[in-house]
């Protein structure tokens, strides 16, 4: 085994650091507070090569692979969650799939864009009746001609109403099942598509979250992503990359407020003494420190199965399952590391806080990750 990062890999790892600290932070506190996306910091994203990070050359990515990825999202979540989400979304829900599933002409119009950074993606699948349980969709697209016509609505959109494409799922047929599910590239300015109401949420409030509609909105066949009746197993194979963004989001959010609460201690002093050195405040440390490490090699192992072609959709669901836990443990304990302090917005632990308990339920909520592992396990995979 060889846990040292590349030189490349570090290379990305401290870029996107230096890139975090003097660009993104400055106005994280103040973004969330106004619930504001900047798109702005999507375009700097874009302008060093994080928008096309894993993708190849050829279709406008920096070919660095998917630890690499991990990490940018992870250095990005260390101070900001929503910058961190917006470029995972971006990459793992929006790209991903046609990386992988798209054919020629729909890597060169839709991915090419995507990796450097002209289009913003997303991924709408979740609707109102089905979250978890995605076979009880309801948005239809039937056969008109050389189009499909959509219909139906999809909520929790993060990036809607901001992104220029949109990786959609509808029923091409009417049986209640998988297979009657297929995949679309739903551009924003298609006529009969629009971004709904905007959720005013607990935490990572600077990244959009939006209700979409489709109303007779034609979308050409070309469009279709696979084929026909694929959309289920495209969305799940989607969501396993995915959990790893999300996974190392929260292994980010975990690390900030961890950085925060080891400064506050050196400084803060109580009975004579800084509070670091009282063991109350110090074991907390520990704990706090070693449950990001575990989740760390979690997510970091997942990643790396992906980038050399192994099975990793039980490691993916290990990962997201124990790091989203850690980072709403952790933040937790630092909050209460700041005391009376930690609840107030002069610092920045609350935030962290509120952004961690998302990591527990968007790309799949805790208990479907035990669903994932426990028949792994029982079907001895």
């Amino acid at each position: 085994m060889n846990f040292q990062l590349t030189e490349e890999q570090q290379m990305i790892q401290k870029t996107v650091r230096d890139f975090a600290k003097q660009v993104v932070a400055p106005t994280a506190a103040e973004r969330d507070h106004e619930e504001r996306f900047d798109r702005e910091i999507f375009e700097k994203m874009a302008e060093l090569g994080l928008t096309g990070l894993p993708w190849s050359e050829k279709y406008g990515g920096a070919d660095s692979g998917y630890v690499s990825y991990v990490l940018a999202i992870e250095e990005l979540s260390r101070v900001c969650a929503s910058t961190g989400v917006t470029l995972s979304a971006h990459l793992s829900l929006a790209s991903w799939p046609i990386h992988h599933f798209g054919n020629e002409e729909q890597k060169q119009k839709y991915l090419k864009p995507l990796a450097e950074g002209k289009y913003l993606g997303a991924f709408a699948l979740t609707e109102a009746g089905a979250g978890s349980d995605v076979a009880s969709m309801k948005t239809t697209a039937k056969e008109d001609g050389d189009d499909y016509i959509l219909n139906g609505s999809k909520i929790f959109i993060t990036n809607g109403g901001e992104a220029d494409v949109y990786i959609a799922f509808a029923k091409t047929a009417s049986d209640e099942n998988h297979k009657s599910i297929s995949a679309f590239i739903v551009e924003s300015g298609y006529e009969g598509f629009h971004a709904g109401k905007k959720e005013e949420k607990l935490g990572v409030r600077s990244s959009p979250t939006t209700e979409v509609m489709f109303e007779n909105c034609r979308v050409p066949k070309e469009n279709r992503l696979g084929n026909s009746g694929e959309g289920f197993k495209i969305a799940m194979k989607t969501l396993d990359g995915g959990r790893n963004g999300i996974a190392a989001q929260a292994v980010g959010i975990a690390q900030g407020a961890l950085d925060a609460a080891v400064d506050y201690a050196k400084e803060r002093k109580q009975f004579g003494k800084p509070i670091a050195h009282h063991q109350g405040i110090s074991f907390k440390l520990a704990d706090m420190a070693a449950k990001i490490e575990a989740a760390r090699l979690l997510t970091y192992q997942a990643a790396w199965l992906e980038e050399h072609g192994e099975p990793y959709g039980h490691a993916s669901a290990l990962s997201k399952l124990y790091a989203g836990d850690a980072a709403m443990d952790v933040t937790t304990e630092a909050v209460q590391v700041f005391g009376g302090y930690g609840y107030t917005r002069e610092y920045p632990v609350e935030r962290y806080m509120r952004d961690a308990k998302i990591t527990q339920i968007y790309e799949g909520t805790n208990e479907i990750q035990k669903i994932v592992i426990s028949k792994g396990l029982l079907s001895g995979k």
